[in-house]
C-alpha cells in the first residue's frame, strides 16, 4: 500500500475509507468496488476486519441505484477483499 496524491493506493488504484466503508478504484472509471466492514475482532489494541462484503458498482450516476451493483462477494480479511476487488477491476479494464 502506498500513498499518492493524498490517497492510499493498492496496486495503483486509490483506496478511500469513510467509517466502515472502503471505496477502491477511480471514480472516473466505469466501475469501483465498495467494501463494507461487517464485523471486526480485537487483536491486541487493534480492531481487525474479519467479515467484509464487496460490491462492484457502476460509476454511471444515471443508472438507478439497484442497477449500479452488478457483482457481490463476502471475504474474511481485508487482504482477500482487496485481492478480489483488484481482480474484478483488472478484468473489466482489460476488456
Amino acid at each position: 500500500m502506498e500513498k499518492t496524491g493524498g490517497f492510499f493506493t493498492y496496486k495503483g488504484l486509490p483506496l478511500v475509507r469513510k467509517g466502515r466503508e472502503i471505496y477502491y478504484g477511480n471514480m472516473t472509471d466505469d466501475y469501483v468496488v465498495m467494501m463494507q466492514i461487517i464485523s471486526t475482532q480485537k487483536q491486541g489494541d487493534l480492531d481487525i476486519a474479519n467479515k467484509i462484503r464487496l460490491f462492484r458498482m457502476a460509476t454511471d450516476e444515471t443508472l438507478p441505484p439497484n442497477e449500479r451493483i452488478n457483482k457481490t462477494a463476502e471475504k474474511e480479511s481485508l487482504y482477500e477483499a482487496l485481492d478480489i476487488a483488484n481482480a474484478w477491476l483488472s478484468r473489466y479494464a482489460s476488456k
